[in-house]
């Protein structure tokens, strides 16, 4: 993702969430050096991801797909680069968010093997007060050495 890419991105983020991350969220997370991606198609701009290294863990800040890509594989695919692009900084596991509410990325979630391992209490805004957010990690399997 580059800052070229966020009037699009803003397109999707505003149209899929009812609390959408500011262009600034997204500013931010490119100069902070995290590593950010965007999935293209040649119908355009079809996702988007924003993961930040910390120490062995890789946290899955943001991760969307646009209306009319959603099911095609477009979210699988971000997140088994996610996989990728923690494999390269050795981390032993991803670590991600997710609204309870959101019950279709909760479902790839688990199927792909995110385990649930917590909840923060009020993480996200809601139209009536917070709502909650279910910690998930995937753990990693790194190669020993040879």
């Amino acid at each position: 993702m580059r800052e070229e890419d966020l009037d699009e991105v803003m397109i999707i983020e505003r149209r899929i969430y009812e609390f959408p991350w500011t262009r600034a969220n997204f500013s931010d997370s490119i100069a902070s050096g995290h590593s950010v991606w965007v999935a293209r198609s040649a119908e355009g701009l079809e996702g988007y991801c924003v993961i930040m290294v910390v120490l062995d863990e890789v946290h899955l800040l943001n991760l969307s797909v646009a209306p009319l890509a959603q099911g095609k594989g477009v979210g699988r695919g971000l997140l088994n680069w996610t996989e990728v692009v923690a494999g390269r900084y050795l981390a032993s596991s991803v670590l991600l968010e997710v609204r309870p509410s959101n019950l279709r990325a909760l479902g790839l979630y688990e199927r792909i093997g995110y385990e649930r391992v917590g909840i923060r209490r009020g993480y996200y805004p809601a139209t009536r007060g917070r709502e909650d957010a279910i910690v998930m990690r995937k753990p990693l399997h790194r190669a020993g050495p040879a």
